[in-house]
Order: C-alpha cells, then structure tokens, then sequence
C-alpha cells in the first residue's frame, strides 16, 4: 500500500467535488459534461448477442474466440484500412484503460527506462508508466526525441484522436515516429514500442479525417507493411456505448501480442465469453455506430454554437467526444473557467488533469442526454 501511495499521483477527478457541489445548487440542476461516460442505449444487436451467450458455465480463452479475432481483423480491413492484420496478433482486453496502464509492466520496463506520452494527455499513461517503475515523460515530439540519441526511450504512446483535445495525427505524422522509433531501436540494440490508443476512431468531425477516416499506426502507409514493434489499442466504450461491458482490444505485433498472452494467461486477465460475443456483434455492425455518431454530432454541434457564443474559443477538437475549450480573450486558468461555468449549473474538466500544457482550457463532453446538452447551450447563450 505505502508503494503504490508513493508511486500514483491523486485521482485527479476527486478534486472536482466541490465544483460539483455548486452546479448542483443550480436551481436547472447539474449538466454533468466533466466525464466521458456514454448515456445512450446499449444496441439492441449487442445486447441480444450477449444474451444468447449468457449460458457461458466455462473458462473463456484468454486469446479470444476465433470469431472475435477474426472480426477484429475485418473490421480493421472495413473501417481502418488495415489489410491482412494476423488474427493471432489480435488480443481482446478488460476495456483498453486497463492496458494503458499495465503495458510497461507487461513489456518488463523498470527502472532507468522511460516512456513517452503526449503532453497533453489522458493521466493514465503517465501512472502505467509509475507503476511499472519507469520514467513517464510528458513529449509534444517524440520523433525528435527519439533521435536525440539516449538509448533511454522503451515505449512511445500515441493518442489519435486524442483525449482530450481532438487533434488527429495524420499518415506521415505517424510514420515519423515509427521511423524513429526503429532507428532507434536498430541504434541502441533495444526495442522501442510504439502504441497508439485510437478508441475515438469512428468519431471524426472535421475534414480530411471525417471523409477519409483517422489513420491508425498499423496503417500500411505509416508501417510499410511490417507491423514490428506497434501496437494499436481500441475500445468498443465510444463507438458502440459499451463501457459498462469493458470490450477492447489490442493488435498489432504478432509476438508482442504473444507476450501480453502469456503474462494475461498467468494473471488470469481474461474477457468474459459473453462479452466476447458482444463484441463480434458490435464489430460486425456499422449502422448502430453511424446512429450513435450523428447523435454526438448534433450534441457538438449545439453545444460548440453555445460555447462560442458564450466569449469562448474552441482549439482542436477535430474528432473525439470532447471540446477543448479557453476565454477567447485573455488567457485565464483553467479551474476558474471550471468555477465560472460551475456558476451555471455546468461541469466540465480542467486542463490540469491533463498535464501542465492544458492549463489554459477545460474540457466539455458531449457524453449527456440531448435534453441536457441542450439546457447547457441555453444556459450558456443566456450568459
């Protein structure tokens, strides 16, 4: 206990609660946009798929059915255009925060090693990388630094779309870092992984990305065909409202891949066999996925006119859940722009939780009811 209290910062969320607290007086009650939880019904595809493997009295396989790896596989050729992924490279996980977190470890980094994460970033790579006793380093440039030369770097973390900002890494974007992390690796004689966390994939907004799809890392284009050392991690929480089901999974590597097995084989980090199910139906299924888009891309919509409206700017927020918010004019801390919208009855995150990089802007979901949204936008154009 005493290790893991040294090791890990506080959960940043907990700090909230007094914000909380004050959109709830609101006499229109709190419009909860702080977190990215979805609200919407789960598919009835999904759900029924779940059901009918409900009766499920043994061990499901830690790799996944067959089914589910090879639907993992069509769906990367269909809606990532990732041709040809092995389907023993393909390993589903308990949600893909659990695996953000635990990567290090798995991948046996320590001490001496570092990993690097975007910095503006989702918390959780820096704490995997605390917990496995590495050295998180917050990094706007990962291909420079890998080519400063340290020989220090193991794992580099990508975030496309990102959480929470939005911004989309396109094709040579994302070959730059692959490229260096390979030299590298051939340079200092030790491997450096590349993964990158694509979970809002599906939910592009601007142009080019909404019309020719987000690249992932395992694109041909950015691997030259040979997948050594990458790793793509995604989510089914986003696109399919899945969250409560902790559907994901990770592909790339055929032996990376290997690797995580045996140690999830041990740990007995296993995907309950219904959920497995649930996964190959969603996987399989594109129209509830355009549905559930147009309902983020109306709530965006509304929401951003409000904002805007409101004296406010919104920076990147090319796809994603969120919108990366600051005061037009005049740079302002991003917690008193957290208690000033607090005052309307709205919460939202602070960039703090996101590293020193985001101080300036909060973040704001579109992860509520469309009744919800919509009394926030009021709120905001009647400020």
């Amino acid at each position: 206990m005493g290790l893991l209290t040294g090791a890990l910062p506080d959960f940043p969320w907990d700090t909230l609660t007094p914000y909380a607290q004050r959109a709830r007086s609101h006499p229109g009650g709190i419009v909860d946009l702080s977190v990215g939880t979805p609200v919407d019904p789960t598919p009835a595809v999904v759900r029924e798929a779940l059901v009918a493997a409900a009766d499920s009295p043994g061990y499901p396989a830690t790799h996944g059915t067959p089914a589910l790896r090879e639907a993992v596989v069509a769906w990367f050729t269909r809606r990532r255009g990732v041709p040809g992924l092995d389907p023993a490279a393909v390993l589903p996980t308990l949600g893909s925060k659990e695996l953000v977190a635990l990567l290090p470890s798995l991948l046996g980094l320590g001490a001496g090693d570092t990993v690097l994460h975007p910095a503006v970033a989702y918390p959780t790579y820096d704490v995997g990388g605390r917990l496995a006793g590495a050295t998180p380093e917050p990094c706007a440039d990962p291909a420079a630094r890998l080519s400063e030369g340290r020989g220090d770097v193991r794992l580099v973390w990508l975030n496309s779309p990102a959480n929470p900002d939005g911004r989309v890494l396109g094709v040579e974007a994302l070959r730059a870092v692959v490229d260096a992390a390979r030299a590298a690796a051939e340079r200092d004689g030790r491997p450096v992984v590349v993964a990158s966390d694509e979970c809002y994939a599906e939910l592009a907004w601007d142009e080019p990305w909404a019309s020719a799809g987000v690249p992932s890392v395992l694109d041909p284009r950015v691997t030259g065909g040979d997948h050594t050392g990458l790793l793509a991690v995604y989510s089914l929480s986003k696109q399919s409202n899945l969250a409560g089901y902790r559907a994901a999974f990770v592909a790339g590597d055929r032996a990376l891949v290997a690797g995580l097995l045996e140690a999830r084989k041990h740990a007995g980090m296993i995907v309950p066999g219904p959920v497995q199910a649930a996964t190959v139906a969603a996987l399989g299924d594109d129209a509830h996925v355009a549905e559930q888009r147009a309902r983020y891309a109306h709530r965006r919509a509304l929401l951003r006119a409000a904002v805007e409206g409101a004296g406010y700017a919104v920076d990147g927020s090319q796809a994603g859940l969120y919108l990366w918010v600051r005061p037009q004019h005049g740079a302002q801390d991003g917690w008193a722009t957290v208690a000033d919208l607090a005052g309307l009855g709205i919460l939202v995150a602070p960039g703090a939780f996101y590293g020193p990089a985001a101080a300036g802007h909060v973040r704001m979901a579109l992860t509520a009811p469309d009744d919800r949204v919509a009394e926030a936008a009021a709120r905001l154009s009647g400020a």
